[in-house]
């Protein structure tokens, strides 16, 4: 395995422990264990897939790196060095012996993923299709985290430079000893990503969500959707998001697109949030009442109409001397980064635009926004709804209404910086004194740290990066 982080063989081994020992198995407590806990029975690597450590990624440095959003003094001068470097868009971030969040839980998880896809098909107990299922599970796992990474560690997609621009290495194997991986080319992560999907969706067994944290048809292809819109290959993305959208109708598990005209249903918990059809997520700290460091640019509230439910439900505000009002999205530390159904229709509404087809883009549109406002207040402008460019740049807006402060900023400005259609953005980043004016801007101005550097760490113990 790639060697970034020498504790991580012990970790898979207390995963196993604590895997089985949530069972209560009366087998298990039977046995005492000598050393490590290895798995091999078909139930211990279905347990294995169910461990938090999957689920809460901690990879949180695209949050602040968003242009949605400002900062404020004097929070500002007493920011972490973190903060700051992320905020003024610098990609180097970590000292020589700091653990890096973008890599840290990711890693890990590819581990428990290889480790699945070797061994599982060889396990006692448990049926073929069980088995390929698990296996299944971890490939779409492993897509996921995949893509993940090289979304901080390489370049945006671009489909003439994607062969020659250094990705992040494509670990395959849960062997910790393994050292000196090279960085593969952006172009062969995308294709190990898509080629995991598809092998993986065929063999999964839960056609839509049964448990929000375990893969589902439906999860899977929201995710291989969302890797062709991050590619270009919008024909492709489709029908894709259109099987992932009806598969959610076979849930065994409450998933929906919530109206908060009618059960707003506060700050869920992972599990109990009905818009989660796959659930990964951050630790936001960010978004907490004591943190006040990132607040919504004035220009980016006014994107929200006044009946906006999210703008009433989900900021507060401060107002400055001058009259300005500043707005701070301060709900749930916790944020959801894995496979949302809003995210489904606002990704299948933006295919349909750049596909030609305005009238299916508007009702997909229009569908979402009837459930996050009054729905005489959703409805898509007729100078917009007609005319492709400011669609599409209104579906973007939507996406910043929705989810601002959540990290999903970043990554939408990374493909578009290569959109031919959105190209040569300007992206800014605002400091406002106390008195409530602009003391600092900041450009972004270096294409280059659109990618985080190699954590240090992580060049000392891999020196063929």
């Amino acid at each position: 395995m790639l060697k970034i982080y020498k504790h991580t063989g012990s970790w898979i081994g207390m995963i196993a422990l604590l895997a089985l020992a949530v069972s209560c198995k009366k087998s298990f407590l039977e046995v005492k264990p000598k050393g490590k806990v290895i798995a091999s029975k078909t139930s211990d690597y279905d347990l294995l897939l169910n461990n938090l450590d999957l689920i809460n990624i901690g990879a949180d440095g695209s949050i602040p790196m968003g242009d949605e959003l400002v900062s404020i003094e004097p929070i500002w001068t007493g920011a972490s060095f973190r903060d700051k470097q992320l905020f003024q868009w610098k990609s180097d971030v970590y000292g020589a012996d700091e653990d890096a969040k973008e890599t840290l839980a990711p890693v890990k998880g590819l581990y428990v993923y290889n480790k699945i896809i070797a061994e599982v098909m060889d396990a006692t107990n448990g049926t073929e299709a069980a088995k390929k299922s698990l296996q299944a599970e971890a490939y779409a796992g492993r897509a996921w985290t995949n893509f993940l990474l090289i979304n901080y560690y390489g370049k945006p997609y671009d489909p003439a430079t994607a062969a020659t621009d250094p990705g992040f290495p494509i670990i395959t194997k849960a062997d910790i000893n393994t050292k000196n991986f090279t960085r593969a080319s952006v172009q062969a992560v995308y294709e190990h990503i898509v080629s995991d999907l598809q092998t993986a969706i065929p063999n999964l067994s839960s056609v839509g969500p049964w448990h929000r944290i375990r893969m589902s048809k439906a999860a899977a292809k929201g995710v291989l959707a969302k890797v062709y819109v991050f590619m270009g290959r919008y024909p492709d993305a489709l029908p894709v998001l259109n099987e992932a959208l009806d598969d959610i109708d076979a849930s065994t598990t409450t998933t929906k697109l919530v109206d908060f005209n009618t059960e707003f249903q506060g700050f869920p918990t992972v599990v109990n949030d009905y818009e989660n059809v796959y659930a990964k997520t951050v630790f936001n700290s960010y978004t907490g009442t004591s943190n006040r460091v990132l607040w919504l640019k004035p220009e980016v509230a006014a994107l929200y109409d006044s009946t906006d439910l999210r703008l009433q439900k989900w900021y507060i505000t401060n107002t400055y001397p001058n009259g300005l009002t500043l707005y701070k999205r301060a709900n749930t530390f916790t944020t959801s980064i894995g496979v949302r159904v809003g995210e489904l229709y606002l990704l299948r509404a933006e295919v349909k635009a750049r596909l030609d087809d305005l009238q299916g883009a508007v009702a997909d549109l229009e569908f979402f926004r009837k459930h996050r406002m009054p729905a005489d207040k959703a409805m898509v402008p007729t100078n917009i709804a007609t005319s492709k460019i400011p669609l599409l740049q209104f579906i973007m807006d939507e996406r910043i209404r929705e989810f601002a402060t959540q990290g999903y900023r970043w990554f939408d400005m990374r493909r578009l910086s290569v959109d031919p259609l959105f190209g040569n953005k300007n992206f800014q980043h605002y400091v406002y004194s106390e008195a409530g004016e602009i003391s600092q801007t900041i450009n972004f101005d270096n294409p280059e740290d659109f990618v985080f550097d190699i954590p240090p760490k992580i060049l000392a113990e891999n020196p063929n990066f």
